[in-house]
C-alpha cells in the first residue's frame, strides 16, 4: 500500500503547484492553468505530463463523466482522478477515536469509530490499527494515514504534548507507521480542520481567512496570503491566557475570564454544576437557557458575549475575509446569536465593514477529515509545509 502512496513522489515544486490547482480548483483547462500559474503552454504541458502518466490526473471532457473518459471519449480539461487513493484520518479524543476515510478531494466515504479504555501509547495505537486495517479490508487502495490530536504536534510524528491524553514525547507517527505499513501524518487537531477548510471548504479561495474553534478546548488559527501561519505555539492552547472579562468566572481550567474559562464545554458545565448541584449535559443547558431558566441563561448569555468579543478582537487584528467558527460548541450561536452580534459590534469600530461570520457545527469527524487532508498534502503532494 505504501508503495501507491509514493509512486507520485517526489513531485517538483512546478507539478506540486500544477496538483494543487486543479485539486482545489479543478477540472480546469492547460491554457487556464497557465494563466492561474503565470507559466507558459509548454511548461504546464511539461509539468502535466508526469501527473498524468502516475494516475494523479486525468484528461476530462467538458460535462464528462469520469467513466465516459475511460471509455475513450475526447477530452482536454485535466481532472484529480479523486476516487484513485484514498486516506484515513482519525481524531483522537480523551475516550474516543473517530476514523473516516476519504478521497483525495476529502469527500468521506467510510466512518468508524471506537472508544478508548486508556491513554497508554500502545493501547491507543492498537485502536487505530484496528480502525485502520478494517479501512484497508473495504478500501485496497489507502494510501496513508492522518492523525489529529488536541495539543501540540513535532514534525508531523511526535506528540510533544497532549494534555487531554497525558501524553509528552510520543512517537505516534512511527508507532502506527509500524503497526500498519503505511505512512502517516501527525498533527494539530485545530491545524487539520483549517487545512481542510482552506482546501475544500469555507476558506476555499480566500486569502486571508480566520477559524475560530469551541468545545471541549478553543482553538485559534489565520490563514495569509493563502496559506496557514504555523508558529511554534500551534496546539499549546492560546485559550488560557487569551483573557476575555478579567471579572468573569474561575474555573479549574484557564484563566479567570479566559477564553476557555467562559466559552469550552467543559467550563460551561463546571459552572451550572457548581451553583446547581446538578450535573447536566451542553446540550440540556443550550435547551435551558432558551427556555429562559435563570442560571443557564445567565451563563450562556455570558458565553455569547465572550464569544462576540473573540470575534471582534479577531476581525480588529487579523483582518480576516471571513471568520469560520467550528467545533461541538457552537449550538451557542443558534441559541444565543443576538447577543454574540451586539457584542461583535461593541467591539468594533462603527464604521467596520460587517464582519464575514461562518458558523459550522463541526462533529469529529470532520476533525478526522482534516487529518486525511493533511495526510493528502505531505504524503501525495509531498509539500513540506502545508
Amino acid at each position: 500500500m505504501t508503495t501507491l502512496a509514493a509512486s507520485w513522489l517526489p513531485l517538483s515544486p512546478g507539478e506540486r503547484a500544477v496538483a494543487i490547482e486543479v485539486l482545489t480548483h479543478g477540472p480546469l483547462s492547460r491554457s487556464e492553468l497557465a494563466r492561474r500559474l503565470d507559466l507558459s503552454a509548454g511548461s504546464v504541458t511539461r509539468l502535466t505530463k508526469p501527473l498524468i502518466e502516475s494516475g494523479l490526473l486525468v484528461e476530462v471532457a467538458e460535462g464528462a463523466t469520469l467513466a465516459e473518459v475511460r471509455q475513450g471519449r475526447p477530452s482536454q480539461p485535466l481532472d484529480i482522478v479523486a476516487e484513485s487513493r484514498m486516506f484515513a484520518g482519525f481524531k483522537i479524543t480523551q475516550d474516543m477515536v473517530y476514523g473516516v476515510v476519504t478521497t483525495l478531494r476529502s469527500d468521506i466515504v467510510a466512518r468508524r469509530d471506537r472508544p478508548l479504555a486508556g491513554h497508554d501509547p500502545d493501547e491507543v495505537v492498537d485502536v487505530l490499527r484496528e480502525l485502520t486495517d478494517g479501512f484497508a479490508r473495504d478500501f485496497p487502495g489507502l494510501a496513508g494515514i492522518g492523525i489529529g490530536i488536541g495539543g501540540r504536534a513535532e514534525d508531523r510524528s511526535v506528540v510533544d504534548e497532549s494534555a487531554f491524553l497525558d501524553w509528552h514525547d510520543v512517537p505516534l507517527g512511527r508507532l502506527v507507521e509500524e503497526r500498519t505499513g503505511l505512512p502517516v501524518v501527525v498533527e494539530n487537531d485545530v491545524a487539520a480542520l483549517v487545512e481542510a477548510e482552506s482546501w475544500f471548504g469555507a476558506g476555499r479561495g480566500l486569502d486571508r481567512f480566520a477559524v475560530l474553534t469551541i468545545g471541549a478546548g478553543i482553538g485559534y488559527a489565520l490563514v495569509n496570503c493563502g496559506k496557514r501561519v504555523a508558529t511554534a505555539e500551534d496546539g499549546v492552547g492560546y485559550g488560557r491566557f487569551w483573557i476575555v472579562n478579567p471579572n468573569g468566572p474561575l474555573t479549574p481550567d484557564g484563566e479567570r475570564g479566559s477564553a476557555v474559562s467562559l466559552l469550552t464545554i467543559p467550563s460551561i458545565r463546571y459552572q451550572i454544576r457548581a451553583a446547581t448541584g446538578r450535573d447536566v449535559s451542553y446540550d440540556e443547558i443550550l435547551a435551558l437557557a432558551a427556555e429562559g431558566e435563570p442560571m443557564a441563561a445567565r451563563v450562556i448569555d455570558e458565553a455569547a458575549r465572550a464569544l462576540g468579543t473573540l470575534v471582534a478582537q479577531i476581525a480588529n487584528f487579523a483582518i480576516p475575509q471571513k471568520i469560520l467558527l467550528a467545533g461541538e460548541g457552537v449550538g451557542l450561536v443558534d441559541v444565543a446569536e443576538p447577543v454574540v452580534q451586539e457584542a461583535i459590534l461593541a467591539g468594533r469600530h462603527p464604521r467596520a465593514e460587517p464582519v464575514n461570520l461562518e458558523t459550522k457545527v463541526s462533529d469529529f469527524h470532520d476533525w478526522a477529515r482534516g487529518a486525511a487532508v493533511l495526510a493528502i498534502q505531505v504524503l501525495v503532494l509531498g509539500a513540506a509545509e502545508a
